[in-house]
């Protein structure tokens, strides 16, 4: 049975025994009432006809007659006829009246005149009213007794009593409409509980779109497992926007302080973010504090009802930094091609000369191969760096800058005493600063020049890299990243864009920075600054792995 079917029928059995248990609360304060209402009716009537002047005469004078009444005068008596009236006005069983020693003065039954009364009276002529529910000649019935009093002597003690009684069927008969009148209430708040358990299921599987707790239970389980189990950030919002759902990992990618059940809009969150939910358009290299983060954005229907929006959220710092240094490694691996093709091509000239049958030629080329050592990189003042490492660098980038009209030199202040350790970071730093000013430069004036000086002080490498381009125009943030919906596929999957944002990062990470020493020289190009702390050493520990 479906959890929802059993919290209905646990429901309307709740209601049916609340129902049940005011039902008969009712019923019972019902026939107290009734009881209630014709004691009080009867006290009344018997207190009434207590004071008539007549009657307390009468029954006075009988009282003080030792004797005993005659029956044949008492019925046609004054007591009689007040008794029998005052029966025929209030539907009452019976009014009866007596002497002080119980004998009936007046009573229904004519043949009972005279003859003592077969209820206790000692109480009313000690002077109290009882009410009571007694049963007599004449059946049970709810009757009162009130004490008679002798003209004039309401001090002194009863000279008789008067009893007034309803009989039992008279005093409930407005109970069947009572009871009519719980009947229907009951069913009506029967009605009512049940259509509010309807409602009510009908609201609790709206609102879990059908599923029951053991469902919840194992749906929260797996939610927990899933997104804390994974790198990505997830954050799930409902139609109106709250957050609603938010891992560890957004939270940590997005510095968010406790964002469940808070708005979107009102959190500190680039404006990019939240114009990725609002385009369903996903973003990469959107810069927040120090990461470089994609973002993507999709609805969530189900049953055609739309549930709201989730947004992953992936850190593309460290992959942008892998593929950085990856783009050195494939500089290498080019520049190693042109030496191999130019030594093939040299071996060629070698070999067409021996095979020419001029072994003089050869042997002159050769030796004229052999002075000249192994191809040389094109670029000027490489003799100013001993590192072998950063000569290699140096050299590739000045292959990719000569396919592509541009001149790559070392400046005359560099200075390097010590050999590279942290080759990975200063590779990825300065081969993209290199690549944003080869690029700078292509766009500029003949002569399309790059030039960079390093220095090293300690384990420090301080760098400079300036361009013959068109330099940065105010107000542009190169260090901001390119993360409009615009950006080519391509270029977001090479991560260009974000690369001196990237650079800047590795560099702070290592308690450096990469900054802009002047945006816009004089003649032309912009020139960036690098600093590197702990990538270098004096004393030639080797090249970090």
């Amino acid at each position: 049975m479906r959890f929802a079917t059993r919290v209905l029928i646990l429901q309307l059995a709740t209601v049916a025994a609340v129902v049940a248990v005011c039902t008969a609360v009712f019923v019972y304060l019902g026939v107290q009432q009734l009881r209630a209402e014709s004691e009080a009716s009867a006290l009344n009537i018997a207190r009434t006809v207590a004071e008539e002047p007549d009657v307390r005469r009468l029954v006075a004078e009988f009282s003080a007659d030792p004797g005993t009444p005659d029956a044949a005068e008492l019925r046609d008596g004054e007591l009689q006829r007040v008794a029998a009236g005052v029966t025929a006005r209030t539907d009452a069983l019976f009014v009866v009246i007596t002497d002080d020693h119980g004998i009936r003065l007046a009573h229904p039954n004519q043949d009972l005149l005279g003859r003592q009364v077969s209820t206790p009276f000692d109480r009313v002529l000690a002077g109290h009213e009882v009410v009571d529910w007694e049963r007599g000649t004449l059946g049970e019935s709810a009757r009162a007794k009130v004490p008679v009093y002798s003209p004039g002597g309401d001090d002194a003690a009863p000279v008789g009593e008067v009893s007034v009684g309803f009989e039992r069927a008279s005093v409930f008969d407005d109970l069947p409409a009572l009871l009519v009148g719980i009947a229907v209430a009951a069913a009506a708040a029967l009605a009512i509980g049940a259509l509010a358990a309807l409602l009510l299921r009908r609201r609790w599987e709206r609102l879990t779109l059908g599923l029951q707790p053991e469902e919840l239970v194992g749906l929260v389980q797996n939610q927990a497992a899933v997104l804390e189990g994974v790198g990505d950030g997830v954050i799930a919002l409902d139609t109106s926007g709250v957050v609603r759902v938010c891992n560890q990992a957004a939270s940590r990618m997005l510095s968010l302080d406790d964002p469940v059940g808070r708005r979107l809009a009102d959190l500190d969150v680039p404006a990019e973010v939240r114009a990725v939910i609002a385009d369903r358009t996903p973003r990469d290299g959107i810069p927040v504090g120090d990461r470089v983060l994609y973002l993507d954005a999709h609805p969530v229907v189900r049953d055609g009802r739309s549930l709201g929006e989730v947004l992953v959220v992936r850190d593309r710092t460290d992959l942008v930094a892998i593929a950085e240094r990856l783009e050195t490694v494939r500089a290498m691996t080019s520049a190693l091609r042109v030496q191999r093709h130019e030594f093939a091509n040299r071996l060629h000239v070698a070999t067409g000369l021996l095979d020419a049958a001029r072994p003089a030629d050869a042997r002159a080329f050769l030796a004229e191969q052999l002075g000249r050592g192994p191809v040389d990189f094109p670029v000027e003042g490489l003799d100013r760096i001993a590192d072998p490492l950063l000569q290699s660098f140096l050299g590739a980038k000045a292959i990719e800058a000569g396919e592509r009209g541009v001149t790559l030199r070392v400046a005359d202040d560099t200075v390097l005493h010590g050999t590279l350790v942290g080759a990975e970071d200063v590779a990825a730093v300065v081969g993209n600063l290199l690549d944003n000013a080869i690029t700078a430069a292509v766009g500029g004036d003949d002569p399309r020049e790059v030039e960079i000086a390093l220095l090293d002080a300690g384990d420090e490498l301080v760098v400079t890299v300036a361009d013959s381009g068109p330099g940065i125009d105010p107000g542009v943030d190169v260090f901001g990243g390119r993360s409009s919906p615009s950006d080519d596929a391509t270029d977001r999957i090479h991560g260009h864009g974000i690369g001196l944002r990237l650079s800047r990062d590795l560099a702070r990470r290592r308690g450096g920075d990469v900054w802009i020493i002047e945006a816009k020289r004089p003649d032309g190009g912009a020139v960036f600054g690098a600093r590197l702390p702990g990538v270098m050493s004096s004393h030639g520990e080797g090249i970090d792995p």
